[in-house]
Protein backbone atom coordinates (compact mmCIF):
# COMPACT_ATOMS: atom_id res chain seq x y z
CA UNK A 1 0.00 0.00 0.00
CA UNK A 2 1.30 3.46 -0.88
CA UNK A 3 1.35 5.96 1.95
CA UNK A 4 0.85 9.43 0.42
CA UNK A 5 2.06 11.34 3.47
CA UNK A 6 5.48 9.82 4.06
CA UNK A 7 8.92 11.40 4.51
CA UNK A 8 9.47 11.54 0.74
CA UNK A 9 6.20 13.39 0.20
CA UNK A 10 7.09 16.11 2.71
CA UNK A 11 10.73 16.32 1.60
CA UNK A 12 9.47 17.04 -1.92
CA UNK A 13 7.59 20.01 -0.46
CA UNK A 14 10.81 21.16 1.25
CA UNK A 15 12.63 20.82 -2.07
CA UNK A 16 10.01 23.04 -3.69
CA UNK A 17 10.91 25.66 -1.09
CA UNK A 18 14.60 25.18 -1.88
CA UNK A 19 13.83 25.76 -5.55
CA UNK A 20 12.07 29.01 -4.60
CA UNK A 21 15.23 30.08 -2.80
CA UNK A 22 17.30 29.12 -5.85
CA UNK A 23 15.14 31.33 -8.08
CA UNK A 24 15.78 34.25 -5.69
CA UNK A 25 19.55 33.60 -5.82
CA UNK A 26 19.46 32.44 -2.20
CA UNK A 27 21.32 29.32 -1.10
CA UNK A 28 18.73 26.68 -2.03
CA UNK A 29 17.63 25.23 1.27
CA UNK A 30 13.97 24.68 2.02
CA UNK A 31 11.95 23.51 4.99
CA UNK A 32 8.43 22.58 6.00
CA UNK A 33 6.97 21.88 9.43
CA UNK A 34 4.31 19.20 9.67
CA UNK A 35 1.85 18.19 12.37
CA UNK A 36 -0.70 15.41 11.89
CA UNK A 37 0.24 15.11 8.19
CA UNK A 38 -0.55 18.79 7.64
CA UNK A 39 2.04 21.36 6.59
CA UNK A 40 1.76 24.30 8.98
CA UNK A 41 4.87 26.21 7.85
CA UNK A 42 6.88 26.55 4.65
CA UNK A 43 10.15 28.44 4.38
CA UNK A 44 13.40 28.83 2.50
CA UNK A 45 16.62 30.71 3.01
CA UNK A 46 16.21 34.49 3.00
CA UNK A 47 19.64 35.58 4.20
CA UNK A 48 20.38 37.67 1.09
CA UNK A 49 16.86 39.09 0.75
CA UNK A 50 16.71 40.17 4.40
CA UNK A 51 20.43 40.90 4.88
CA UNK A 52 20.19 38.64 7.92
CA UNK A 53 22.61 35.79 8.62
CA UNK A 54 19.99 34.16 10.85
CA UNK A 55 17.31 33.96 8.12
CA UNK A 56 17.95 30.28 7.42
CA UNK A 57 15.08 28.13 6.17
CA UNK A 58 14.79 26.34 9.51
CA UNK A 59 14.63 29.58 11.50
CA UNK A 60 11.93 30.96 9.22
CA UNK A 61 9.98 27.70 9.49
CA UNK A 62 10.26 27.59 13.30
CA UNK A 63 8.86 31.12 13.56
CA UNK A 64 6.03 30.44 11.11
CA UNK A 65 5.06 27.18 12.85
CA UNK A 66 5.12 28.77 16.30
CA UNK A 67 2.90 31.58 15.02
CA UNK A 68 0.50 29.06 13.49
CA UNK A 69 0.32 27.04 16.72
CA UNK A 70 0.15 30.09 18.97
CA UNK A 71 3.04 28.93 21.15
CA UNK A 72 6.79 28.58 21.11
CA UNK A 73 7.01 24.78 21.40
CA UNK A 74 6.82 22.50 18.36
CA UNK A 75 5.97 19.33 20.25
CA UNK A 76 4.45 16.67 17.95
CA UNK A 77 5.84 18.52 14.92
CA UNK A 78 8.31 17.30 12.31
CA UNK A 79 10.71 19.57 10.44
CA UNK A 80 11.65 18.48 6.93
CA UNK A 81 14.71 20.33 5.69
CA UNK A 82 16.76 19.74 2.56
CA UNK A 83 20.13 19.85 4.35
CA UNK A 84 21.24 18.91 7.84
CA UNK A 85 20.67 21.87 10.19
CA UNK A 86 23.63 24.04 11.14
CA UNK A 87 24.61 24.64 14.75
CA UNK A 88 22.49 27.80 15.03
CA UNK A 89 19.38 26.14 13.64
CA UNK A 90 19.90 23.02 15.74
CA UNK A 91 20.10 25.24 18.82
CA UNK A 92 16.80 26.91 17.94
CA UNK A 93 15.27 23.49 17.25
CA UNK A 94 16.50 22.36 20.68
CA UNK A 95 14.64 25.23 22.34
CA UNK A 96 11.51 24.62 20.24
CA UNK A 97 11.40 21.03 21.57
CA UNK A 98 10.52 19.80 18.08
CA UNK A 99 9.72 16.10 18.09
CA UNK A 100 11.40 15.06 14.84
CA UNK A 101 13.85 16.41 12.26
CA UNK A 102 14.14 14.80 8.83
CA UNK A 103 16.90 16.15 6.60
CA UNK A 104 17.99 15.42 3.06
CA UNK A 105 21.74 15.86 2.53
CA UNK A 106 24.46 15.99 5.18
CA UNK A 107 26.57 19.10 5.73
CA UNK A 108 29.84 17.37 6.54
CA UNK A 109 31.62 20.59 7.55
CA UNK A 110 29.08 22.93 9.15
CA UNK A 111 26.23 20.60 10.10
CA UNK A 112 25.07 19.93 13.63
CA UNK A 113 26.25 16.31 13.50
CA UNK A 114 29.85 17.21 12.61
CA UNK A 115 29.85 19.93 15.26
CA UNK A 116 28.32 17.63 17.91
CA UNK A 117 25.46 20.03 18.58
CA UNK A 118 23.01 18.70 21.12
CA UNK A 119 19.36 18.36 20.21
CA UNK A 120 16.51 18.17 22.72
CA UNK A 121 16.57 14.72 24.37
CA UNK A 122 13.11 13.93 22.97
CA UNK A 123 13.97 14.99 19.40
CA UNK A 124 14.53 12.21 16.87
CA UNK A 125 16.62 13.02 13.80
CA UNK A 126 16.88 11.01 10.60
CA UNK A 127 18.56 11.88 7.35
CA UNK A 128 19.21 10.89 3.79
CA UNK A 129 15.66 11.45 2.51
CA UNK A 130 16.06 12.62 -1.10
CA UNK A 131 19.66 13.47 -0.28
CA UNK A 132 20.84 13.26 -3.87
CA UNK A 133 18.24 15.75 -5.10
CA UNK A 134 18.98 18.19 -2.28
CA UNK A 135 22.73 17.87 -2.77
CA UNK A 136 22.49 18.31 -6.53
CA UNK A 137 20.51 21.55 -6.19
CA UNK A 138 23.15 22.96 -3.84
CA UNK A 139 26.01 21.90 -6.11
CA UNK A 140 24.32 23.44 -9.14
CA UNK A 141 23.79 26.70 -7.24
CA UNK A 142 27.45 27.00 -6.22
CA UNK A 143 28.74 26.03 -9.68
CA UNK A 144 26.65 28.85 -11.17
CA UNK A 145 27.69 31.24 -8.39
CA UNK A 146 31.40 30.62 -9.08
CA UNK A 147 30.96 31.25 -12.80
CA UNK A 148 29.37 34.69 -12.26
Amino acid sequence: MIQPFDDTYFMKRALQEAESAYEKKEIPIGAVVVINNQIIARAHNLTETLNDVTAHAEMQAITAAANYLGGKYLIDCTLYVTIEPCQMCAGALFWSQISKIVYGARDEQRGCIALNTKLHPKTVMTGGVMAQEASQLLKQFFIEKRSE
